[in-house]
């Protein structure tokens, strides 16, 4: 299965995780080692804001997270120094929202969750309080 057809056939599965509509990216240039070509579709991404942003991450940090296999915390290492926090996930069906047997491949996603803060000490005082859970 070419990258195109898995990102056509699993677009409307990020959109039952997130209930917004996502945004499909496109290559900027070829690579013939992954055979990929300039314009096609390698993946989509959703900007989340006011209710459906604080709903989304009551579902990650309470539902979503606790359905990872070994799961022991989200790592304190992955703030970027601007009081940004990433997260990479690498199965999506950790959302029970999304339909197992509609889905061809899992797939994984990074969740970015941007703050206002200053630095990481503030930031990671706040998602914290947010109830996402950190390693010890």
């Amino acid at each position: 299965m070419s990258v195109h057809n898995f990102v056509v056939s699993n677009f409307t599965a990020d959109g039952a995780s997130t209930s917004a509509p996502s945004l499909k990216t496109k290559s900027r240039k070829a690579i013939a080692n992954f055979k990929l070509r300039e314009g096609l579709s390698i993946g989509c991404k959703v900007t989340l804001r006011r209710e459906r942003m604080y709903e989304f991450l009551d579902r990650l940090v309470n539902i979503a997270l606790p359905r990872v296999r070994d799961f022991r915390g989200v790592p304190t290492r992955s703030f970027d120094g601007r009081g940004n926090y990433t997260l990479g996930v690498r199965d999506h069906l950790i959302f029970p929202e999304i339909d197992i047997t509609k889905v061809d491949k899992s797939k994984g996603m990074n969740i970015t969750i941007v703050t206002n803060a200053k630095d990481d000490d503030q930031a990671r005082f706040l998602l914290r309080e947010l109830g996402l859970p950190f390693t010890k």
